[in-house]
């Protein structure tokens, strides 16, 4: 009989196979369906009014022009007189209309009055930042390290970080809502979390969590910023029912996706770390700071990866500004720590003139459990990119204008499963279909979830159906944490065991055995290795007569299908034109631990996208915000830079599989190859110029200033 738990190596036909998306086809055809391509009937359009101002109190509001303007359905005041607003574009007044011209001409004509206060919405300059905007945490200290200090060979001190970046996934937040009755409402949205964002929207609506039904059958983009139905949904069901229960498509056009829809925090920080001056690694001392607008970013894991430093002095200041509120973006925190801890030690390995390989893994023990997987990984990764006959000491990066230069990287993420139940039907015809109430971010769910099914009962991948987005089917977590991976194989493959377990007790008295000795292999039920003995798979599940089989598996439940925490290596290789700033990867490879690779084409293509975003914040992203209005300056896709094809040079993959990863089950892959690029690509850059390039991203401004100040300190950024 089938058990809780993966097949070895040598009886897998479908796992870790390079298996393309089975939703490949419909999206490339342009027949799949996202929240911006659904069109109810009799459908209207919705807008917001946003506050032009950072900081400002509302004094009056006047709609009553824009309700006489010709179409408009619905008008809805959402923050009154006597609110404070804390950001510009935050919502003010919701409207619906039969078209998006109308709707725009209603928003024109709504007029509010406000009392403008006093604002903050960039954080650079320290000394500038006034005390009512910090919330500092308090100090934190293990060992000695004023000792360790002064008794240090070699100490180095800097200033790293990087600026706020914002969500921007091409299909922008917003969905469909409408109700079909007195009581209840349909909702297409573009979420990260089907099975819950209906009972967020019946919450704030005060209906039964059962009066919402949500269907989202695609998704384009979220990564951390979907899982909240947020004010302009509730407030889109809300125009909904002041219309009389007409759908109402809102979308949040591209200004406000980058304005309001949530972004990564900044951070800064004054690093200081010493050796002894065989490359010991003794101390450690940082001052850090950052912005998620008004709320907090939690508390930093600094030093990052290397918790076994062992004199170190911490200290950490939220700064609150008027600025749109952030949200998770994958790994949330993460890259940020990693891009300070790893330039500090980079630089550190450049005073002691070593090379930072060897200073890494001299030191590697500090690491903690995964210290030898580290190593291993770097010393793949040093492999892949040819490190020892390419590295150079810092600044040697060759004659002329443009000088080359390698960087590397470690990094951790935890990636455990979440909660998910699946339930699987086998049909008497022999049709096999899995539920659940998950959403794929287009990084493979489905097809995950095929593979998971067909792999345990035998069965050729098609065989399978997969019926997922919609909170109607069985609750899944949120896609988050890289958690959905974990939770989703494993419900899918108990139910797939024991509906497989109970057609084998069914079929068993037919073949003169015993269920514990029969296996599904080949699209056929036989007596384990004798395939003379059994039958199609078809003709076991016309054995179950007129009803279908259901099962629901669970996760967590029996058996160890998934665990957590994972470690990777990145190594970067560019160019530098130190006349132009401009900077160029040339070859940036990854080495990286996930447990069960399920599918590998789908799971390289996770790293090479983290990759790729990584190259966007360290090379281009940034929000940029204008002190005097308070307001984002590039809220837009022409003057917030993303990288494009031509941008992130050559990149390679590799996972480290067999005994001792695969036993591990599945882990979570989707954040923590994006948490090294930007520290890898920083001290690539700084290997190949001879200085540090502060802060991300590295526009050639900054590349520029920094080479500048050349042979001093990189202590202003």
């Amino acid at each position: 009989m089938a058990e809780y738990k993966w097949p070895e190596a040598d009886k897998r036909v479908h796992l870790g196979k390079r298996i393309s998306r089975i939703d490949g086809p419909e999206k490339v055809a342009g027949r799949a369906k996202y929240a911006y391509d659904i069109n109810r009937p009799g459908m209207l359009f919705g807008k917001i009014v946003r506050s032009p101002y950072a900081h400002a109190k509302i004094t009056s509001i006047d709609t009553s022009a824009a309700e006489r303007i010709p179409g408009v359905r619905a008008v809805k005041i959402i923050q009154g007189p006597g609110t404070e607003i804390q950001w510009a574009g935050d919502e003010i007044v919701a409207i619906a209309a039969v078209d998006e011209g109308a709707a725009e001409d209603a928003a024109r004509a709504v007029k509010i009055e406000y009392e403008r206060l006093p604002h903050l919405v960039n954080e650079q300059d320290r000394s500038s930042i006034p005390d009512s905007a910090l919330i500092p945490t308090a100090e934190s200290v293990v060992g000695d390290p004023a000792k360790a200090f002064s008794e240090a060979d070699v100490t180095v001190e800097g200033v790293y970080g990087n600026e706020v970046i914002t969500h921007c996934c091409l299909e922008s937040h917003g969905q469909i809502a409408e109700w079909t009755d007195e009581n209840n409402v349909l909702l297409h949205p573009s979420t990260q979390s089907v099975s819950s964002v209906g009972g967020q929207l019946a919450q704030s609506l005060r209906i039964p969590a059962g009066n919402v039904h949500v269907k989202m059958d695609h998704i384009g983009g979220g990564f951390g910023s979907k899982f909240q139905i947020d004010r302009w949904g509730v407030e889109c069901a809300n125009l909904s029912k002041l219309a009389g229960g007409k759908p109402v498509k809102l979308m949040l056009e591209r200004d406000a996706e980058l304005t309001v829809a949530g972004v990564r925090p900044s951070i800064r920080a004054r690093v200081k770390v010493g050796a002894k001056k065989d490359g010991t690694l003794t101390a450690w001392e940082s001052e850090t700071w950052g912005t998620g607008g008004q709320g907090g970013f939690g508390t930093l894991p600094v030093p990052y990866v290397w918790t076994g430093i062992p004199n170190q002095r911490k200290n950490q200041t939220t700064v609150k500004t008027n600025t749109g509120p952030a949200r998770a973006w994958r790994a949330p925190n993460h890259p940020q720590v990693c891009l300070i801890t790893m330039a500090a030690l980079d630089d550190l390995s450049a005073e002691l003139k070593m090379d930072p390989l060897d200073f890494f893994i001299k030191n590697i023990a500090m690491t903690g459990v995964r210290a030898k997987v580290y190593e291993e990984e770097l010393l793949k990764a040093a492999e892949m990119i040819e490190w020892k006959k390419n590295w150079h000491p810092r600044g040697e990066g060759g004659a002329g204008p443009i000088k080359r230069g390698l960087g590397l990287s470690i990094h951790t993420w935890g990636g455990g499963p979440h909660a998910s139940d699946c339930d699987l039907t086998i049909h008497p015809d022999g049709a096999v279909e899995v539920k659940m109430g998950t959403q794929d971010l287009g990084t493979g769910t489905r097809t995950v979830l095929r593979i998971v099914a067909a792999e345990t009962l035998g069965l050729p991948l098609d065989a399978v159906k997969v019926m997922i987005g919609d909170n109607r089917f069985p609750v899944s977590g949120s896609s988050g944490g890289s958690t959905t991976v974990g939770g989703i194989s494993s419900s899918t493959r108990r139910a797939s065991t024991d509906a497989l377990n109970q057609l084998l007790a069914k079929v068993a008295p037919d073949l003169n055995a015993q269920a514990d000795q029969l296996e599904a292999v080949g699209g056929r039920i036989q007596v384990i290795g004798d395939s003379s003995r059994g039958m199609t798979w078809k003709q076991a599940c016309a054995k179950l007569g007129t009803q279908p089989l259901t099962v629901r598996g669970k996760q967590p439940g029996q058996g160890t299908l998934a665990s957590s925490g994972v470690g990777g290596a990145q190594m970067a290789d560019v160019s530098v034109d130190i006349e132009t700033g401009v900077v160029k990867v040339n070859k940036f490879v990854a080495v990286q631990d996930c447990g069960l690779v399920i599918d590998e084409k789908t799971a390289e293509s996770q790293v090479f996208g983290a990759m790729i975003m990584g190259v966007c914040f360290s090379l281009y992203e940034e929000r940029i915000m204008d002190d005097r209005t308070g307001r984002v300056l590039n809220p837009n896709m022409e003057f917030y830079k993303l990288a494009g094809i031509g941008d992130v040079g050559e990149m390679k993959v590799h996972f480290m599989k067999g005994p001792g990863y695969d036993d591990r089950g599945v882990i979570g892959l989707g954040e923590p190859p994006t948490v090294s690029p930007g520290a890898a690509l920083s001290n690539a850059v700084a290997n190949a110029i001879g200085v540090r390039v502060g802060t991300l991203p590295m526009t050639p401004d900054r590349v520029l200033a920094a080479l500048a100040r050349k042979g001093g300190s990189n202590a202003k950024i």
